[in-house]
């Protein structure tokens, strides 16, 4: 894989936030890869760091330290200018909040329009109506918000954020205040986007249901990437072989016997590992610990002891 092939690339990304008593490591030493044209998610505990990182992949928030370039372009050399330009032209971005993303008094059509009139963008209404389209709301195209329930909503605020053609789509928790048919159904228009609009998603969820129907999800704790967890089958194959898109019983039930993801921990460069809390919890080691490591070489694998 050629640094071409690589859309966003975060090596000991490092955000600290200071005031005058106080100062919070947000991120410690994060490292990420993200290809181009790949749906991934991002998940973690509130505090985890996840926010704050997905703010800086928008160009909301700067570095401290470390490296970060997306498409190409270092993030830390970026001027005042230049984020303006990557804020207008490369990302779109849909927020958990709905108010962040949509003006009341507009229509769908108009709020779709509104990206698109301060670039001064030409047929704007017939861009807003092929998005509104691609999100399934072509019937909803001149209703306020307040006709609206909240998965149309959302639904408009995803076709906002694709006015502008972006590269990177980012999405803040785009299911969390609707149930859970709206949000499958939501998460198949990212898929869809994914392939018909050649962009890069990344989703930050706290939704386990909705993490499981991707197939790349990277886990997040105490400032760092932890571990990741990679569907042996992409998730369309499984359910081609089922029969297609199922209903949310078999979701919840189909193929449970089987292991079809791995979570696998991530190693950083210095040799540090993060170990999964329920492996801490089994063990009754807690943060702090001295363990003993040793290497079974008949195994060639690496073993964790309880010290004492």
């Amino acid at each position: 894989m050629t640094k071409n092939d690589i859309m966003i690339s975060c090596d000991n990304l490092v955000k600290i936030y200071k005031t005058d008593e106080i100062e919070v490591v947000a991120l410690q030493g994060l490292d990420l890869e993200v290809k181009r044209g790949e749906l991934m998610a991002i998940v973690g505990n509130s505090g985890s760091g996840k926010s704050t990182l997905l703010n800086m992949l928008g160009g909301l928030d700067k570095p401290s330290a470390g490296s970060l370039y997306i498409d190409g372009r270092n993030m830390l050399k970026l001027t005042e200018k230049d984020y303006i330009d990557y804020k207008r032209n490369i990302v779109g971005f849909v927020w958990q909040n709905n108010a962040r993303n949509l003006i009341p008094y507009l229509t769908a059509e108009q709020n779709v329009e509104m990206p698109m009139l301060l670039k001064r963008s030409g047929d704007r209404r017939k861009r807003a109506e092929e998005l509104l389209k691609k999100v399934g709301l072509e019937h909803r195209m001149n209703s306020r918000l307040d006709q609206m329930s909240g998965g149309e909503q959302q639904r408009v605020a995803i076709a906002i954020a694709l006015a502008n053609k972006p590269k990177i789509l980012l999405a803040d928790e785009p299911t969390g205040s609707v149930d859970t048919k709206t949000s499958k159904a939501i998460l198949d228009i990212f898929k869809e986007l994914n392939k018909t609009e050649d962009l890069t998603i990344v989703i930050v969820t706290h939704d386990v249901k909705l993490a499981k129907h991707i197939d790349r999800v990277v886990a997040i704790r105490d400032g760092r990437t932890s571990s990741e967890i990679i569907r042996k089958r992409s998730y369309s194959e499984e359910m081609n072989e089922i029969g297609g898109f199922s209903s949310e019983a078999d979701d919840e039930n189909a193929r449970e016997e089987e292991i079809t993801s791995e979570e696998l921990a991530v190693l950083d460069k210095a040799g540090r590992v993060q170990l999964p809390k329920e492996y801490l919890d089994a063990l009754e080691i807690k943060g702090g610990s001295k363990v003993k490591v040793e290497l079974d070489e008949d195994t060639n694998r690496i073993v964790v002891f309880k010290s004492g």
